[in-house]
């Protein structure tokens, strides 16, 4: 998990330039007209809107298609970087009081100003590792004041071979890679993830960018919190996830980094900022 302090002590020297992945470009064959030739999902660029800073971690300002302007706002992040600690295997915290302060930052990284918590909406490390905390602010006061709007969340589970961006507040730095695809079972230490989005290898996300929105390259929404890489080629223990299969089979990435999907979350948030686990397609763990 990329909250580790050796992660946040190294990439200290890496500084804040953006690691971005190379572009293919397609040829079309000699019997082949230029003009029938698949089309190309075209990637947006990336850039910090939207994005804040935690104290230990990444996070993101994140709304559904259905909330409104007048809503409170949401911040996104994973469970392993709440204020009180790594919730443990199996735990589900919801609508706990919260004061946490979050760093809103402009396009190129600069500081706009803080957001405050009211409540930690949803947290836990069981099946995903994702967290949502609701603001004392409305997404109209935000775009008001700051002239920035959230990113949207998708509701549906993505495809794979797509561009992503994993957009890290905490160190300004985006990392762009594909959507190699998805992984069964994530096993770290005491914690089990499904259905796991992988990156390529060019996400080679540090300590410091747990909490990251993965952002879908051609659409700028959500589909998953960034958490975790196999850092060193360990099998299944803390900062080395592995993978397990349907069969119980064990494969190690080292150096392969994770998201955790964020549909199944997106879909519990009612009206108001409120969590409903009873809203259709609403399957994030209840506790």
């Amino acid at each position: 998990m990329q909250r580790r302090i050796l992660g946040v002590l190294v990439a200290a020297f890496l500084g804040t330039a953006t690691a971005t992945a190379g572009t293919a470009t397609a040829f079309a064959s000699p019997a082949q007209a230029p003009a029938q030739a698949p089309a190309q999902a075209k990637v947006k660029a990336a850039d910090f809107t939207g994005i804040v800073a935690l104290s230990n971690c990444s996070g993101s300002v994140v709304r559904t298609p259905n909330s409104a302007d007048s809503d409170p706002a949401m911040v996104l992040t994973n469970g392993h970087c709440i204020e009180t600690g790594m919730p443990s295997a199996g735990q589900v915290i919801t609508n706990r009081a919260s004061s946490r302060t979050f760093t809103l930052l402009n396009s190129s990284g600069g500081n706009l100003g803080t957001l405050r918590a009211t409540t930690l909406l949803y947290a836990t490390m069981t099946d995903t590792d994702a967290a949502l905390y609701k603001l004392n602010t409305t997404y109209a006061q935000i775009k008001q004041q700051y002239n920035t709007p959230a990113l949207e969340m998708v509701l549906q589970r993505p495809t794979s071979g797509g561009t992503l961006h994993v957009v890290s507040g905490y160190w300004k730095r985006i990392y762009t890679c594909q959507l190699d695809g998805f992984a069964y079972r994530i096993r770290e230490a005491e914690w089990t993830w499904k259905d796991a989005l992988r990156y390529t290898s060019q996400c080679n996300v540090i300590g410091g960018t747990s909490g990251s929105p993965a952002v879908d390259g051609a659409s700028g929404k959500v589909i998953g919190v960034n958490n975790t890489i196999n850092e060193s080629g360990g099998r299944c223990t803390m900062n080395n996830p592995c993978e397990v299969d349907e069969q119980g089979n064990v494969t190690v990435r080292r150096q392969i980094g994770y998201a955790q999907q964020t549909y199944i979350l997106a879909n519990c948030i009612a009206p108001g900022t409120t969590l409903d686990f009873n809203r259709s397609g609403c399957t994030a763990p209840r506790g």
